[in-house]
């Protein structure tokens, strides 16, 4: 049933699902016209307000008009949905055209590449390398490498205990003892590893780090022996122009033990912000193995002597990069790691 008011209406609604180009268009129209505030749901509640005579012929051409534009609606809406996926999916798919994209590639940790480093060196002098235990006894870690349970020396390494008698290593040096254990000398073996201490991190601390433990046990073995093969390892590890010192320090399972410093390959010695004007630069404690360590795992000290050296892998590769922050290491910060690349 026609009616003037209601075809007006209705003629503007059609012009406008005409002219709507997406589903957010129609959903525009929509509420417009049939929305709480929509044109038509406002004629259909101000029916009252009619003649009486009037009210019939407005009431049925507003819910014809109504039901004709919710049919149009709906008709444009599954339309628009179905181009608006297909376009979609045009803009994901894949343009066989274009060139490929090339992955970024990965490179070694910088501890991993020093950890090598060290290992070839000391392979190419005929040395083995041997793991051992993290979690280790109090014998092996203390007593049989000459620290009794009264030595302060104890004082130096804050212990993470497990136990009464276990804990967290704090160096590698156990392993020597149960490399020495057991074989026989002649024994030559490195031993890399993560040590762990009760210290709060900092620039220059860490609850977890990285050694490597060098032993060298056989006949007549000197000084010299342990002082001529750190010289070769500085220079190859710091470069050919290289030179090492000595000086007398104290272990309580090396007897005389050093203190071992390389020259600063920066100022070559003249002073620098690297090696606190100082020119040397500390990278490793050695000394020769304490009787009591050789007594301990069942060699003759009147038979045979040895060296060993510890050294820490974060502390040369904070002086082989130029590194000043200890954390840098273990934070994994892809734009320091990529440096490495």
């Amino acid at each position: 049933m026609a009616h003037p008011r209601v075809d007006a209406i209705l003629r503007e609604a059609r012009d406008a699902v005409a002219a709507a180009k997406s589903s957010a268009d129609l959903e525009q129209v929509r509420v417009r016209f049939l929305g709480r505030q929509g044109v038509l749901t406002q004629l259909l509640r101000s029916l009252g307000g009619l003649a009486p005579e009037e009210r019939p012929a407005v009431g049925a051409a507003a819910n014809e008009a109504k039901r004709e534009l919710e049919g149009l609606l709906e008709a444009r809406l599954a339309g628009a949905l179905e181009a608006e996926r297909r376009a979609e999916r045009a803009r994901g798919r894949l343009d066989l055209t274009l060139p490929g994209r090339r992955p970024p590639r990965g490179a070694l940790h910088p501890l991993t590449r020093v950890h090598d480093e060290i290992i070839a060196i000391f392979a190419g002098l005929g040395f083995s390398v041997v793991e051992g235990p993290e979690i280790e006894t109090d014998y092996y870690n203390f007593e049989a490498l000459n620290i009794p349970r009264d030595h302060p020396a104890r004082d130096m390494q804050d212990t993470l205990y497990l136990s009464e008698s276990t804990l967290l290593r704090t160096h590698t040096s156990p392993v020597q003892i149960r490399a020495m254990q057991a074989q026989r000398p002649p024994v030559r073996i490195i031993v890399p590893g993560k040590v762990y201490r009760r210290d709060v991190a900092d620039m220059s601390h860490s609850p977890m780090f990285h050694q490597v433990e060098g032993l060298a046990v056989d006949r007549n073995i000197t000084m010299g022996d342990l002082k001529g093969t750190l010289e070769l390892f500085a220079r190859e590890m710091f470069g050919r122009g290289s030179r090492i010192r000595f000086r007398p320090s104290f272990f309580p399972f090396t007897e005389p033990s050093a203190e071992v410093d390389v020259l600063c390959f920066v100022c070559r010695g003249d002073g620098c912000r690297l090696c606190k004007q100082g020119g040397w630069l500390e990278i490793l404690g050695s000394g020769m193995v304490h009787p009591n360590v050789l007594k301990n795992v069942g060699y003759d000290p009147e038979e045979v002597t040895g060296w060993a050296f510890g050294m820490g892998i974060e502390r040369i590769a904070m002086l082989k990069y130029g590194i000043d922050d200890l954390r840098l290491f273990f934070e994994n910060d892809v734009r320091f790691l990529r440096q490495f690349a």
